[in-house]
């Protein structure tokens, strides 16, 4: 038995994902490879968690990036990420899915990867994978930092809505629709989002994505999940008081997204590693698919009898 058999087999009540996504957010490349802020090196941390990606040993079905792929819009730093993301996205042979984020140009962002006319319009986007259907949204606003979404994109959100998919529908945009307890963020919130939540209320919505905090995050939204990736350039340091939180080139991390047909799962992935415990192998878990459930339990479940003597 291979170890993809073994991974794919059901050891519990669930059985494997459906879908598996890799969410990752706000790599900011810069021409030439500038360190942003004088500091941090954008693309040796974006290569870096690609390669933790690719670690994962898994085909996923598409890789989204929810926005600020780059930090000034710059024609050479679409270029830059384009390099070090495409190579693993056309071996696995799924869809990248380029979100516009407020650090982003539009035009620049839709002709650098997406080979359209580099024009203001929107970057919408939308995916059938096998099912699951992914849509992008631009909450992007030329100019600004805050976000929101104009009539016309909730009304191209509303008409593809309006027939359920069959695994449901998942949303990728840039700005949460959650409030954050780092004031800076709330004066660079989505606008208006009560409009989003008419639009998505009664739908087959199951999940949203995002970006933009710089630091993971999740909660409800219309009574939607969102889940907010951390940042491949710098994270926000959040264990200090709200009003001095501020980056760090540091716990860099990215989400690994497993629809399941009940539910969906968003878990922290960390780009730094560390030794393990060599405890949990290849092996180890094609000896337990051989095993019944209740042997599984009685091996791996049962705790040692402490006191010695043999239960009744």
């Amino acid at each position: 038995m291979s170890e993809t058999s073994v991974a794919s087999g059901q050891f519990g009540q669930y059985p494997p994902a459906q879908r598996t996504i890799i969410h990752l957010s706000d790599t900011h490349l810069l021409a030439e490879n500038v360190a942003l802020g004088g500091r941090y090196d954008t693309e040796a941390n974006l290569r870096r968690t690609m390669e933790r990606v690719v670690e994962l040993g898994l085909t996923p079905d598409a890789l989204v990036f929810t926005g600020d792929l780059t930090d000034l819009g710059e024609p050479d730093a679409y270029e830059r990420l384009r390099t070090v993301v495409e190579p693993a996205a056309a071996e696995w042979g799924c869809p990248i899915v380029w979100v516009a984020g407020n650090h982003d140009e539009r035009p620049a962002l839709r002709e650098g990867l997406l080979g359209l006319e580099p024009t203001e319009e929107p970057v919408l986007g939308e995916w059938d994978l096998g099912g699951l259907r992914l849509l992008a949204l631009d909450s992007s606003v030329p100019g600004w930092h805050h976000g929101d979404l104009d009539d016309a994109q909730l009304e191209w959100l509303r008409a593809r809505l309006a027939e359920p998919a069959p695994l449901g529908t998942i949303l990728a945009l840039h700005h949460p629709p959650l409030p954050s307890h780092v004031p800076l963020f709330d004066i660079l919130e989505l606008q208006r989002q009560e409009r989003l939540a008419e639009v998505i209320a009664g739908s087959d919505v199951r999940a949203i994505l995002a970006g933009h905090l710089h630091y993971s995050t999740s909660g409800t939204f219309a009574g939607v999940p969102v889940s907010v990736a951390a940042a491949t350039c710098y994270t926000m340091d959040i264990g200090r008081p709200s009003l001095s939180v501020n980056g760090m080139d540091a716990g860099q991390s990215f989400h690994l997204v497993h629809v399941y047909d009940s539910t969906i799962t968003h878990s922290v992935v960390p780009v730094a590693g560390a030794a393990d415990g060599d405890y949990f192998t290849p092996e180890w878990y094609e000896r337990m698919s051989r095993l019944t459930r209740a042997e599984r339990l009685e091996v791996f479940s049962r705790k040692p009898d402490k006191s010695g003597s043999t239960n009744p």
